[in-house]
């Protein structure tokens, strides 16, 4: 008995011993804007000791006492961080760490996962990891985008979300907003987007429901961070429409730090692929440079520049579309003669200044000036005749021109030139409160344009001008104008990120904008929450709300004739979104990630306007109102192994009424011009099963069509019709020629300096479906009829393109 008592005693001591011999290490992980980061590893080196960080950047873990306990920390993002403790007996240790961002000289290597954007409503992941191998005509960042949310044109980078248009979307580098030209009216004429990829480290990209930080639009939030390196590199990419190619560096104290990139796009091989044949000459080039010098930890000084050189040159020979159904089928030839040139010149300069007084606070200078000198000027005149089908399948002649509409002329002449300057200066701050985070910023924008507008279309049919006129000549459209204007806005913000608790956040903001010309204060206060509960699954839940408004530039104002309203007023909307994000892994050990929000906006002081290609034609009256509302659902993951593929399904429904001065009554609600009802888009990668180097990408996207309206009746709802859906499949083959992670290669070799050579073959269209684009509107006035003849986008086409990074 006394033998068992005493081993009883020695178990507990020994019990006790152990546990005394144990210490708790704690703290906080956070990025350097304080926020806090999300299943971040702290790893006892040398030892399966490791714990996680919680949604509020807190992390717990145990270590033995009595020696020096060496820890690391490792994060796809960030710059390693190691340090040492050293605990005695029962010690509570306190350590917090600020992880510091990484970007990596290979943009294929820099994959984005802010961990607080999984805590705000709206947030879209965007991996770059394949862009420069991803096919599609648009490419680069914006290519990923429009898979995302939809899109009915293939020729823009522009995009629109959530029933937007694409003036309401946001445009933000290294906080620096952006601007495009105003008078592009196609895909053909756009160019390059001002986003080059090659110079990218991160992007956030906010479908809706955004913080107060952001400034005052309607829809959507693109905001692009660009590289700092950290040594010599570079790239060079050749393709068929085009070349592009980049430069970085640092100096040896890394206090230096430099971006150059280049570009130059064709897209004469694209266009031949249009119904209407012509000699086509488009030529766009982009120059951008990023220059970072910090001076020590406090003062850090940031110099940008973009100059954008667009050409358009086009002679149009001859156009055949055919159309209708199996028992109404017409055809229209036209035969033109004249050209079109486009000039579009825009720079851009921004210079930032930042302070670190204490570690807890900075305060940022930032000034830019945006310039654009745009011409547009065409003189084309087209002869078509117009023929009815022979639609009975038993005749030798089926499809074959039975007898003729009709004949005439559509005459274009344009020119339009306009000069646009907007300057910026700005200030921000931050603050670190604990658990509070506060932000802050006051803006002061001068805008000036200088618009000489001159456009005018007359139509003849069997000799008879249209609309026909005893005594005159009248033009079926006719612009004209001379327009002046200079004005200043001003806005203001301040927004907290709230730690509640270490499952809860809450960011709240105001924002403040004063526009000088129509006297208008606007107040929008917005507002953001998140719940990560303590389950065993990787579950946020994410609320937002708030009032958002789009005080009116330029477009907005002027109507369709080219007159301005300098007394129109601010578009507003009020948002409501709720979501989740769920990381789980799948199929052993392969990552995946389903995002799905449900939203709601009610929209009122609207701009009517009507789509015409890629150019908005505002009618400059804030007598509209309206609603949007749907959802979104989104799988990212590993479909095969390493190899990331995501899906995305959304559903839109937005609609519009209409103010009648007449009877100050609303008309009945309908679809305004991007109610796209559905859109499903899909990035499929794969690799032959025992290569990697061979890989194959897959874009596929589907939409709804968008609703049109004969001349004149845009917001007249019984004459509303639906473009077909959109439909179009691009895929690419890509074969790793040089790999850089070889070690066997000889060091004198000439390829021994590229990191990875990939060459590429691309099918765009593969399935080659003539997309509809827009109608062009022809009228048979022995019957009075009008006949609505679709403009094709671009058919089936191969791309070469060869990348290399060095």
């Amino acid at each position: 008995m006394k033998k068992s008592l005493l081993l009883l005693f020695c178990c507990i001591g020994w019990v006790v011993a152990s546990r005394a011999q144990k210490a708790t290490l704690s703290g906080r992980i956070t990025d350097e804007d304080n926020v806090p980061l999300f299943k971040i590893p702290v790893e006892e080196t040398g030892t399966d000791n490791v714990a996680f960080t919680d949604s509020s950047g807190i992390y717990h873990i145990d270590i033995p006492t009595g020696k020096k306990i060496s820890f690391r920390i490792t994060y796809l993002g960030f710059e390693p961080e190691a340090f040492s403790v050293k605990a005695t007996s029962g010690d509570g240790l306190t350590r917090d760490i600020v992880m510091k961002r990484y970007y990596n000289n290979m943009l294929g290597e820099v994959e984005v996962k802010d961990n607080q954007a999984r805590h705000e409503a709206g947030n879209v992941v965007v991996n770059l990891e394949n862009v420069d191998l991803n096919p599609g005509p648009v490419g680069g960042v914006e290519g990923l985008l429009k898979t995302l949310v939809g899109s009915n044109n293939e020729l823009t980078s522009q995009y629109t979300v959530r029933g937007g248009n694409f003036d309401e979307n946001l445009v933000y580098v290294n906080d620096f907003e952006i601007y495009r030209p105003f008078l592009v009216r196609s895909g053909q004429q756009e160019g390059l987007s001002f986003v080059n990829s090659d110079l990218t480290a991160g992007v956030n990209f906010s479908v809706g429901g955004f913080q107060a930080k952001y400034g005052d639009k309607m829809s959507s939030v693109l905001d692009v961070t660009y590289k700092r390196p950290k040594k010599f590199a570079g790239s060079v990419m050749l393709s068929l429409l085009g070349i592009q190619a980049h430069v970085e560096g640092a100096t040896r104290n890394k206090k230096l730090t430099y971006l150059l990139g280049v570009r130059q796009k064709s897209n004469q091989y694209l266009l031949q692929s249009q119904p209407t044949k012509g000699q086509y000459n488009p030529s766009f080039t982009d120059i951008q440079g990023l220059i970072n010098y910090r001076f020590n930890d406090r003062w850090e000084l940031e110099l940008i520049g973009n100059y954008a050189r667009n050409r358009f040159n086009f002679q149009p020979e001859e156009s055949v579309a055919a159309f209708g159904f199996v028992n109404e089928a017409y055809k229209l030839r036209t035969v033109f003669q004249g050209n079109e040139r486009d000039q579009f010149d825009s720079r851009f300069a921004g210079l930032s200044l930042s302070f670190r007084p204490t570690k807890k606070t900075k305060i940022k200078l930032l000034a830019s000036r945006f310039q654009t000198n745009e011409y547009e000027t065409y003189d084309i005149y087209g002869e078509y005749a117009f023929y009815a089908l022979e639609a009975d399948l038993g005749k030798p002649d089926f499809g074959q021109e039975k007898y003729s509409l009709g004949t005439g002329v559509i005459h274009d002449y344009a020119r339009n030139y306009l000069t646009a300057n907007v300057g910026t200066i700005a200030l921000r701050g931050t603050h670190d409160l604990g658990k509070h985070y506060v932000l802050w910023g006051l803006d002061a924008t001068y805008v000036n344009i200088d618009d000489k507008l001159l456009e005018w279309q007359r139509r003849d049919s069997a000799g008879f001008t249209q609309p026909y006129d005893t005594s005159a000549i009248r033009m079926a459209k006719t612009y004209k104008a001379n327009n002046q204007l200079d004005y200043t806005r001003f806005s203001a913000f301040i927004q907290d990120n709230i730690l509640l608790n270490d499952i809860m956040t809450l960011t709240i903001g105001v924002r403040a904008n004063y526009t000088a010309l129509n006297k208008e204060l606007i107040i929008s206060p917005r507002a953001q929450y998140s719940l990560k509960p303590k389950w065993n699954r990787d579950v946020v839940f994410r609320l937002s709300t708030g009032l958002y408004a789009q005080p009116p530039f330029y477009r907005e104002m002027r109507d369709m004739q080219g007159n301005l309203n300098t007394e129109l007023k601010a578009q507003k909307s009020y948002h409501a979104a709720a979501g989740l994000d769920y990381n789980f892994k799948m199929w052993g050990d392969r990552p995946f990630k389903v995002t799905a929000e449900v939203y709601y906006k009610q929209l009122w002081d609207l701009v009517p306007y009507e789509y015409d290609n890629v150019r908005i034609r505002y009618y400059a009256n804030n007598n509209g109102k309206g609603y949007a509302y749907g959802g979104e659902v989104r799988l990212f993951g590993d479909l095969v192994k390493d190899a990331e593929s995501w899906v995305s399904v959304g559903y839109l429904k937005t609609d519009n009424a209409i103010l009648d001065p007449a009877t100050g009554a609303y008309s009945q609600y309908f679809a305004r011009p991007t109610d796209q009802r559905v859109n499903f888009g899909m990035f499929f990668s794969d690799y032959l099963p025992r290569n990697k180097n061979f890989k194959m990408f897959l874009n596929l996207m589907y939409a709804t069509g968008l609703p049109f309206s004969p001349p004149d009746k845009g917001l007249d709802p019984a004459y509303q019709l639906r473009i077909p859906d959109y439909k179009r499949v691009d895929i690419g083959f890509s074969a790793l020629l040089i790999d850089g992670a070889k070690k066997n290669r000889p060091a004198f070799s000439f390829f021994s300096a590229f990191k990875s050579v990939w060459l590429s073959a691309e099918v765009f269209n593969l399935l080659g479906i003539q997309n509809t684009l827009s109608y062009q509107w022809i009228q048979d006035y022995t019957s009075n009829r009008l006949y609505a003849v679709p403009n094709r986008l671009t058919a089936r086409l191969i791309n070469v393109k060869l990348a290399a990074k060095f």
